[in-house]
């Protein structure tokens, strides 16, 4: 059995860098040179084709059917000119990857031949079919009637030879059926909302825009011994597995060398990536042993969210180039750091002010608290949303420990801006205000770039922290659309802001001066919102019981943090807002779930079979060569000597025994309550049936077998040890 692990083993021994393509040319040079951007529209497109795509992406406005034409046949001559023979719309399903179904470009001409076309109506909208994606019960599987539409603010790019139209996927009676849908609608929100605020300050604010700088964590493994591993290719992570002798306690990988094999791997990477347009610029090794990180410049968010399913696509395929396997899972190695997906999100106008960067005077001040403050607000009464936005089968493992924040939704402010928000909390501004005290408040407000420049301080065990000029929501896992997350926030920034709009008009119109109004309101929001603020240690048992004694959420159950979009609360916000209808949000509910289900029922089942299949054997035969090795011993010793020689091999022949026995009854157990979970037809009974009953086995079980391969004879264990995976030869 262990014949597959040593000739794994071998195979990684002859590995030998990969050469890698050199473009001969400064980046600057070939950057979105697959992209139909707005250099190459100005070029193939008529002056009135790119003012239509312009003004829809900068204004929201509709390009009609004449206008699609006119952008299809110059998207058509730049794809066919840059090598395309094909062409597909790219969307994002309800899964953890996105979704192609490609086209040729040909139709029939005259006398049976053929001709390259592209038709407005083709670019606009398509009927993919489509109807084995999660939906949540919004269609069944009989329904093929699922329509993508093309979102004109993320630009076409080609991929290999086919020319990829970022779409939006809805249903034919108009659901939403993917992350784009809800998430330009989300993006619309805040908008239309943090505009109206802004105006407050600037009446030459017309829009806002949310911008995300993901940080994309990921592990790198040869796949000579990821192909030996089945658990990692059924399920992302190592279902067994004694930690290392040494792994990361040296904190020796982190920021290091990166080894050559990793180098050439991102710095072709890179130049696909600078290809597509995809800004990518921080690469690094993170703590883990075979850990890294690459991160991308900010852009608009939309943009942001589809680059990162783009550059996760591109990871997979790139790394089968090097002889690698990139992981994504949260958690692919017990004991050591997981990897996240650190969005750095922010909101910016265009007049060229982010909101979460302090200004240059007190009024421009203001607006960064006013923006800073409703943030928090949001944060506080949504975090049951914000949490449940992350929470995920695989997420849980990662949460909590090894600088992964924990699921107690909290918010890092920092020394400095914690105390500009208490003084504010402590200011009298519920009643009109003396000169002296509008001057004092406005002096403190002042100082706020001055407070903050050098306010480097960072607190990695935060959910949410703020950052200088932006939040860092911490919590999202490697694998997750980030769409999941920002949807959420989105929209719960929108609805706060209006909130925020409406009670401050209130008060203007009941006879408060401007500036006092927004003191009044800001300072009630930050008593309101004051127990969201945490600066301390996040792993700490004192946080825990502090958490609960301000009501934080703190749940690591996925089925029950589901539940918070089932509350009133959160489905008024969401139609309110426009960006989901309770038949969407009970559509997501219900995928959620069964991909929590599914990918249990996954583990549950790979784990049984390599135990029964190759574990148990592997210490069956241990023991056996034990036995024989004992009853060898019995015929050449006398019995004084023999009980002296064998006693150590008899205790590990019962050791052995033991955990064999345990493994085996643990797995039938197993089982057996996976086939009862298996029989319930309620999503969320299923769920919590497997959470309550199936997912327990997998810890009990892996202790078992990670305690045989100590054991063990090195020689005859059949699947690559940690020793072997975590470090690239």
């Amino acid at each position: 059995m262990a014949q597959f692990r040593f000739k794994a083993l071998e195979e990684v021994l002859k590995r030998k860098p990969v050469e890698v393509k050199r473009e001969e040319n400064l980046v600057s040079d070939f950057y979105g040179m697959m992209v139909f951007d707005r250099p190459k529209m100005k070029k193939y497109l008529s002056k009135e084709a790119f003012k239509a795509v312009v003004d829809a992406v900068d204004h929201g406005t509709t390009i009609d059917r004449k206008m699609a034409d006119q952008v299809a046949q110059g998207m058509k001559s730049w794809a066919l000119e840059s090598g395309a023979t094909h062409l597909t719309h790219w969307f994002h399903p309800l899964t953890d990857g996105t979704a192609e179904k490609h086209d040729a470009f040909i139709v029939h001409g005259e006398n049976g031949t053929v001709v390259e076309s592209l038709s407005g109506s083709m670019l606009s909208q398509q009927e993919p079919d489509a109807s084995s994606f999660p939906s949540g019960g919004i269609r069944q599987t009989f329904e093929a009637r699922g329509y993508t539409a093309w979102d004109p603010s993320s630009p076409a790019f080609i991929v290999d030879n086919t020319l990829c139209i970022p779409t939006v996927f809805i249903s034919y009676t108009g659901e939403a059926l993917d992350y784009k849908t809800p998430l330009l609608r989300a993006l619309a929100a805040v908008d239309n909302a943090a505009t109206e605020v802004c105006q407050m300050f600037d009446k030459n604010v017309t829009k806002v825009n949310a911008n995300l700088g993901w940080e994309q964590e990921y592990f790198l493994v040869d796949e000579a011994l990821f192909m030996a591993r089945p658990d990692l290719i059924l399920t992302g992570r190592t279902l067994m597995g004694h930690s290392a002798s040494k792994d990361q306690q040296l904190d020796d990988h982190y920021f290091s060398s990166i080894p050559t094999r990793v180098f050439r791997f991102m710095e072709d990477l890179e130049n696909e990536a600078y290809k597509l347009g995809i800004p990518v610029k921080t690469r690094h090794n993170e703590v883990a042993p075979n850990q890294f990180e690459l991160a991308p410049i900010y852009e608009e968010l939309n943009l942001a969210n589809d680059h990162n399913q783009m550059v996760m696509d591109l990871m997979k395929k790139i790394a089968r180039r090097h002889n690698f396997a990139v992981l994504f899972h949260e958690k692919p190695f017990a004991g050591i750091n997981g990897s996240g997906k650190h969005n750095n999100w922010s909101l910016s106008t265009d007049t060229g002010v982010n909101l979460y960067s302090p200004g240059k005077n007190p009024k421009s001040n203001l607006q960064f608290l006013t923006f800073v403050i409703n943030t928090l607000k949001a944060l506080y009464v949504n975090q049951d949303l914000l949490l449940a936005s992350v929470l995920n089968a695989p997420n849980t493992h990662r949460l909590g420990a090894n600088e992964a924040p924990p699921a107690i939704i909290s918010a890092f402010l920092g020394t400095e801006v914690s105390k500009m928000l208490d003084m504010m909390e402590e200011a009298v501004v519920d009643r009109k205000m003396t000169p002296d005290e509008k001057t004092a408040l406005k002096l403190n407000i002042g100082r706020i770039p001055e407070i903050i420049l050098d306010n480097t301080d960072r607190n990695r065990t935060s959910p949410f922290a703020f950052t200088g000029n932006r939040f860092e929501f911490r919590a999202v896992g490697s694998s997750a659309n980030c769409a999941a997350a920002m949807i959420a926030l989105n929209t719960a920034v929108a609805d706060q802001l209006v909130k925020f709009k409406i009670d401050v008009d209130a008060l203007i119109e009941a006879g408060v001066k401007k500036d006092e109004a927004i003191f009044q309101v800001l300072k009630k929001l930050i008593i309101e919102s004051k127990d969201i603020r945490f600066d301390g240690n996040g792993y700490s048992e004192e946080w825990k019981i502090e958490a609960a004694r301000r009501g934080l959420t703190n749940l690591t159950s996925v089925p029950t943090a589901l539940e918070a979009l089932h509350s009133k609360r959160v489905i008024e916000m969401y139609g309110k807002a426009g960006v989901l209808s309770p038949r969407e949000i009970e559509g997501r509910v219900e995928v959620e779930l069964e991909k929590y289900t599914k990918k249990i029922q996954i583990e549950s089942r790979v784990l049984g079979d390599l135990a029964s299949n190759h574990i148990v054997p592997t210490g069956i035969e241990y023991q056996t060569m034990l036995l024989e090795n004992v009853k060898n011993l019995k015929l050449v010793f006398s019995n004084e000597e023999f009980n002296s020689l064998s006693e150590g091999r008899l205790e590990l022949i019962r050791e052995i025994g033991g955990h064999v026995s345990a493994i085996k009854a643990k797995v039938k157990e197993m089982t057996e309550a996976r086939r009862v979970a298996n029989m319930i037809e309620s999503e969320k009974e299923k769920a919590y049936a497997y959470e309550a009953k199936v997912r327990p086995y997998l810890d009990d079980i892996r202790y078992h077998i990670d305690k045989l391969e100590l054991i063990v004879d090195n020689e005859l264990w059949p699947l690559p040890k940690y020793r072997e995976l975590l470090f690239v030869k």
